[in-house]
């Protein structure tokens, strides 16, 4: 479990293919306070540290993992956003997040809005029963607030220290990016969706 707050970027330094998912070995200053099992969201993915030195650690990324996220157009170079699961001990900062995307989402417009930048993100239809104005949205990992809402589209407003500090910075218009929405709205549809009519 993450909450959002995203700890370090990482660069990619080697992509290799692997039984049709891939191997990606990623250089981050919070490489030293991994260790071979731990749990890192990169770019929202939950995944499993396989390799680790001071410098850089490794993961796998399986076959559904490269099909359902953006993780199978990672190239050598690219910048990703790195978090730990949160402690138990620790202040819930942002929202509960997975590292489960939901889907993959496109950016359509960023725009600078004084200081801060308002990006607007294209979404599936499928993701459209979670979504609410002013609810909770994971972009790329990162916990955010939707500023507006539209049938196929959000909108977010990024602060100067959250767009400097990830990999928004990097962002273009049209990249994909992976949606994680709020798993609280997710089993209260859930729930909606199988409860009987005559139900107490």
């Amino acid at each position: 479990m993450f909450t959002g707050l995203i700890e370090s970027i990482g660069i990619v330094r080697t992509v290799a293919p692997m039984m049709k998912g891939l191997r990606l070995s990623i250089d981050t200053a919070l490489a030293g306070e991994l260790l071979v099992g731990d749990s890192v969201s990169t770019n929202g993915v939950c995944l499993t540290v396989t390799e680790v030195t001071s410098e850089r650690f490794d993961v796998e990324v399986s076959p559904e993992t490269t099909r359902v996220t953006t993780l199978g157009k990672l190239a050598v170079g690219h910048v990703v956003n790195l978090e730990r699961p949160v402690l138990a001990d620790t202040r819930m900062g942002g929202h509960f997040v997975q590292g489960h995307v939901d889907a993959v989402g496109c950016v359509e417009t960023i725009h600078s809005e004084s200081e801060y930048h308002r990006v607007k993100v294209a979404f599936p239809d499928s993701l459209s029963r979670y979504l609410v104005q002013r609810g909770s949205i994971a972009l790329d990992g990162v916990s955010l607030t939707i500023a507006e809402l539209r049938a196929s589209t959000f909108d977010v407003q990024i602060i100067p220290f959250t767009w400097e500090h990830t990999a928004f910075s990097k962002y273009s218009e049209s990249d994909a990016v992976n949606l994680e929405c709020d798993i609280l709205g997710k089993y209260v549809m859930r729930a909606m969706e199988i409860k009987s009519p005559d139900s107490c």
